[in-house]
């Protein structure tokens, strides 16, 4: 083959190819999601998935982390905060899409051990003060940290524990100090520990909602997502029915 026909050959192949790697992009997104959410969304991406063709790359952190990773130019396209206040700055800085945020999900706190019978219904072991550590994400980085602080102060037990708790980075490294023994009982969320609806290890006391604020956690696409038909895909599949009826399954309020 001369090389007068080899060139416009050579120039097809690498445009297909580039045209593959860019379809690849287009039909993937990636996703910064609150560590409490975990389960629930695991369920949601796959159906997700399934019914869109549509790839996802989830990265679960605690809510403070994830704002922190965008703000300095993580490569996310959406992003599902166990709060309000963060996806509404991002919107406020321009670096969120106006009008796309929205709540997906009320957060719903409680007090677990793996213990059988260690919690009562109405947490009377916080007053007792009979137990050496109790643990709770960190309230300068996760929305549930805040809301534990919040619950221990209307009880008035707050300033007692300051030698007991144990703070992790995020939720899910809260629920491992309780469930590895590690604390004898703290704050997680109530996804956590539930399964088809019911709490089915250890003892808990779901808090009543009047002790904190509302967890409102907000979902909100980035700009860096605002052109991807996968990332604006997602933001509408989490309104869906069958997205709503999971978020419920595991306990948190629409």
């Amino acid at each position: 083959m001369n090389r007068h026909r080899l060139l416009p050959l050579l120039v097809a192949s690498v445009t297909l190819i580039m045209s593959s790697f860019a379809a690849a992009e287009s039909v993937s997104v990636s996703v910064a999601v609150a560590s409490n959410f975990t389960a629930p969304m695991k369920a949601i991406v796959s159906a997700f998935e399934q019914d869109t063709g549509y790839k996802t790359q989830i990265s679960y952190t605690s809510s403070g982390k994830a704002f922190a990773q965008i703000i300095n130019g993580a490569p996310f396209q959406v992003f599902l905060s166990a709060d309000s206040l963060k996806p509404e700055k991002l919107e406020q800085d321009g670096m969120a899409v106006a009008g796309t945020r929205f709540t997906y999900a009320l957060g719903t706190l409680v007090l677990w051990s793996a213990k059988p019978d260690f919690i009562d219904a109405k947490a009377k072991i916080l007053q007792q003060n009979s137990f050496q550590h109790i643990a709770m994400a960190n309230p300068k980085l996760a929305p549930y940290g805040v809301a534990a602080q919040e619950v221990m102060e209307n009880l008035g037990v707050w300033s007692k524990l300051q030698n007991k708790l144990i703070q992790g980075e995020n939720i899910s490294q809260a629920y491992q100090f309780i469930s590895t023994g590690n604390a004898e009982l703290g704050f997680v969320a109530l996804s956590q520990v539930m399964d088809h609806g019911k709490i089915t290890k250890g003892s808990a006391w779901i808090v009543p909602a009047v002790l904190h604020k509302p967890i409102r956690q907000d979902a909100v696409l980035l700009t860096t997502g605002k052109d991807n038909i996968a990332a604006t895909t997602l933001m509408d599949y989490l309104k869906s029915a069958k997205a709503t009826d999971i978020i419920k399954s595991y306990g948190y309020h629409l």
